[in-house]
């Protein structure tokens, strides 16, 4: 979808809008929707938002296949294909603490995130080659039929009726979750560390203009956009696969830290590569992959600790509302990203925008660390 955007307007500010009608119905559908998992089957919740993902991606299809050449409709199917997201994701994430044991958490969520990620990969690395040669109508219908195989495996999911579940998912049970979160002054700043990685470190609505511009790339795709997309989800995924010693790590407080403040660095190597690539690919787009990759697996190590810092802190009845506000945090945050880098990637050019972001990280890292002390002590509850 970025990719028809770019192709489209030759904007990235256009690109970056996309955050924008992904950020609100996360934000509002991603509260209600942790609710809702705290009141509900989180099975027959995920079977009707997946049949809801996959009519949008089937609009997606259709949109293509009609040749509309109106970015508007194409970010308002976007649009609804994240609200239905935003409903999935907290019962999905907050059914694991369900069926593994506690002292598996930190296993699972690895295993969940390298899944995810080896996705991530195969996605963007396969539709970015073929876009110059199959077209986004073809890609689009293809992607509609894969969805029926997740689908498949949502039913069959045994079900999983919340421990206490809420009587009702309204306003106060919402709010109830964010008085949690509150209390809990840790995970208050896990979200706080989150926010500053995603929203000044996150360059993904440039790759665009970055795989064109500063690669050589073609406009409308190709191998220059699809490694520049998938060379975070592959680092995760390297990471992921040689996670077994992060259930040996018990001041998860600094590893957080640590793990956020290196995808603050390795962003400026990125950029910095973009910025002296002047439009040839060799060797710098391989620079470039290199530093997004070992980003993604820091952000890996970081994405894993502070999700199991917040499922172990949390009781079953509660846990669809804290993921509710942890899916705000970390899927609001790029989205909001991506409306901030493409409009100072307008101002500043692509390169500049994305080394400012990396070195703001880097900042905000070390003030979290200063100023909350606590955070960098903490270490995992003992019995885990």
């Amino acid at each position: 979808m970025p990719a028809q955007i770019w192709s489209l307007t030759g904007s990235s500010l256009y690109v970056g809008l996309t955050g924008l009608f992904g950020l609100v119905p996360l934000v509002v559908l991603g509260l209600w929707g942790g609710a809702i998992a705290d009141a509900f089957d989180r099975r027959k919740i995920l079977l009707v938002t997946t049949l809801g993902l996959i009519l949008t991606s089937g609009l997606f299809a259709l949109q293509a296949l009609l040749h509309v050449r109106d970015v508007w409709v194409i970010l308002g199917i976007f649009a609804a294909q994240q609200a239905f997201f935003a409903v999935n994701q907290p019962a999905r994430t907050a059914l694991i603490p369900s069926i593994v044991p506690r002292a598996q958490l930190p296993a699972a969520n690895a295993l969940n995130m390298t899944v995810g990620q080896f996705g991530a990969i195969a996605g963007p690395l396969v539709g970015g080659a073929l876009l110059p040669f199959l077209g986004f109508s073809l890609l689009y219908v293809i992607d509609t039929v894969c969805l029926l195989a997740t689908l498949w495996a949502v039913i069959r999911l045994p079900a999983l009726r919340p421990e206490g579940a809420i009587s009702r998912p309204d306003l106060r049970s919402v709010l109830d979750g964010f008085v949690y979160t509150w209390k809990h002054k840790i995970l208050l700043v896990s979200f706080a560390v989150d926010l500053i990685a995603m929203v000044f470190g996150m360059p993904r609505s440039l790759y665009p203009q970055l795989a064109d511009q500063s690669f050589g790339g073609p406009a409308q795709g190709g191998m220059e956009f699809a490694a520049l997309s998938v060379a975070m989800a592959a680092g995760a995924l390297l990471g992921g696969i040689f996670s077994g010693w992060l259930g040996r790590v018990h001041r998860v407080g600094l590893a957080v830290l640590v793990a956020v403040g290196a995808w603050g660095v390795v962003v400026m190597g990125f950029g910095g590569a973009t910025w002296v690539a002047g439009g040839k690919a060799m060797p710098w787009l391989a620079i470039a992959v290199a530093f997004m990759a070992a980003g993604g697996v820091a952000d890996m190590i970081s994405m894993v600790f502070r999700q199991t810092m917040l499922q172990g802190a949390a009781s079953d009845a509660v846990r669809g509302r804290l993921q509710g506000v942890f899916l705000v945090v970390v899927a609001g945050g790029p989205r909001f990203a991506d409306v901030v880098h493409g409009a100072t990637a307008d101002a500043l050019g692509a390169p500049l925008t994305v080394v400012l972001g990396g070195a703001l990280v880097v900042i905000g890292v070390v003030a979290c660390g200063v100023l909350v002390p606590q955070f960098t002590r903490y270490r995992v509850p003992k019995g885990w």
